[in-house]
């Protein structure tokens, strides 16, 4: 096609994401005859194979368990034990259905998803795509900033300095977040360092999960299957409706900002039309496999360990009492360390990953070149999310809640443009699915939005007024 990317372009949009270097022709070549023999291959052969290449699926696993993850996810196992096991699972399946649409397109055409958006499926869905995402990046920064200065308070707590301000927590990560973000492009090796390290943080709190639940064991097996039957939605816990978490935990999965970063890191790592099947079998193995075993592991963790008061405000639940539900594993100091510190390894690592975004959108939108003032610039849009640390410092770990709905609202417009692209014959020509296999994909599609859509819808109708009153008051010290 015509609007195929260059070398040049594939060459600015690693530059953009630097989620990769770029990619090696020689090497690039290679694998792609390794993919064509693999075609035919047996199951185990074929799956060993793609298990050394797959990448992007595992990025976007890393990107999206974050705070808002695990916000949904410690407040489903404390306040309605096991019944809640089936969203994270049931969100992650819907994401993925959309996911392996967007890798898809991309790969069949080579044609940079926005662009692509606006020209096929029509500027209002593009434009409103790409704000979304830089909209979502910039609101998830109050949440963020507000748990982080809350762990690191309690961490202060634990280490003897105690009486540490939030606010000024709050500006201590700010500080650390432009260095490191503004490192991107300048310093990769240190930049790897320093996810690596935010990576070890994170799944060291996910194995001290496992091991909780290793070690309190499973009471009740029946009750923990039936928690896995999907949409089933429980009624109200210590003042915490179960569709808050349902709906929360369904727009958490994936966000507007993770599908707009996507189909670029595929492009970024070189990857084509022969990668169209490995992309699938990298979201199943590096995406939807680990986040339902981290979710879950999570989930019964907190229904084993934590037992509210039924006076209780759940809103006000903080980080030394979520951090007890590793008590039974390495006692109640250094659970509340690596409860800290596995908390904190998430939320810096998603504000790193949101100030690019927002400056990575608009190197798109704008055609700016990345490593500019104005790229740079834009990476600072989210700065005042620093103020969630100030305003919002009671609701610490609740804030992210609501927030994950907020942010999933911008989802079902982005959706609704991909399915739009799927239909598209001037768009992927002779790739358009058709068939059975196509008419049930497109299905898989107008199902997930629609999921997503009503619960959305029904949560703003009835929750939606509440929890926008909680918020005011928490901001007004109430």
């Amino acid at each position: 096609m015509s609007d195929s990317l260059s070398k040049h372009d594939r060459t600015q949009v690693a530059e953009g994401l630097r989620m990769t270097d770029p990619p090696d022709p020689a090497g690039l070549a290679a694998e792609r005859r390794a993919l064509a023999e693999l075609e035919g291959a047996g199951f185990v052969r074929r799956t060993r194979a793609y298990m050394k290449l797959i990448g992007p699926g595992y990025m976007q696993s890393a990107m999206t368990l974050g705070g808002g993850t695990a916000a949904a996810s410690l407040f489903a196992g404390a306040l309605f034990g096991y019944q809640l096991l089936w969203v994270a699972p049931v969100a992650m399946i819907l994401g993925v259905v959309m996911l392996s649409a967007v890798s898809y397109q991309t790969l069949s055409t080579g044609v940079r998803p926005f662009e692509a958006m606006r020209r096929f499926a029509g500027a209002p869905f593009a434009w409103g795509w790409a704000i979304g995402a830089l909209l979502s990046s910039i609101i998830w920064h109050f949440p963020q900033y507000s748990l982080a200065s809350a762990v690191l308070v309690d961490m202060g707590d634990v280490m003897g300095f105690e009486g540490l301000q939030p606010g000024m927590m709050g500006f201590v990560v700010l500080a650390w977040a432009i260095v490191f973000s503004m490192m991107y492009g300048t310093s990769p090796t240190l930049v790897r360092w320093y996810e690596r390290i935010l990576k070890y943080m994170v799944w060291g709190i996910v194995l001290c999960f496992g091991l909780v639940v290793v070690k309190t064991g499973i009471a009740d097996w029946g009750e923990l299957a039936a928690g896995f039957i999907p949409f089933r939605i429980p009624g109200e816990a210590n003042g915490v409706a179960g569709l808050t978490i349902v709906v929360s935990g369904l727009a958490a999965a994936v966000g507007v900002n993770m599908l707009f970063l996507y189909p670029y890191s595929l492009l970024a790592r070189g990857w084509d039309r022969e990668h169209r099947r490995l992309a699938r079998f990298d979201l199943y193995m590096g995406m939807l496999l680990p986040y339902v075993l981290a979710t879950s592991l999570m989930v019964i963790a907190m229904a084993n360990t934590i037992h509210l008061d039924e006076g209780f405000v759940a809103s006000r639940l903080t980080p030394v009492q979520a951090a007890q539900s590793l008590a039974a594993v390495v006692g109640d100091t250094w659970g509340r360390v690596v409860f800290n510190l596995g908390v904190l390894g998430m939320v810096l690592s998603s504000i790193t990953l949101q100030m690019l975004c927002t400056g990575f959108v608009c190197v798109e939108l704008f055609g700016w070149k990345f490593g500019s003032v104005r790229y740079r610039l834009a990476t600072l849009l989210p700065v005042p999310g620093v103020l969630g640390s100030v305003y919002w410092a009671k609701v610490a770990v609740w804030l992210a809640i609501p927030t994950n709905i907020v942010c999933g609202l911008f989802l079902p417009l982005a959706y609704v443009g991909f399915i739009l692209l799927q239909r598209n014959r001037k768009y992927l020509g002779d790739d358009t699915p058709s068939g059975g296999k196509g008419r049930a994909w497109i299905g898989a599609m107008v199902f997930a939005t629609l999921i997503l859509t009503a619960f959305l819808g029904w949560y703003l109708i009835t929750k939606g007024p509440e929890y926008l009153d909680m918020l005011t008051n928490s901001a007004s010290g109430d």
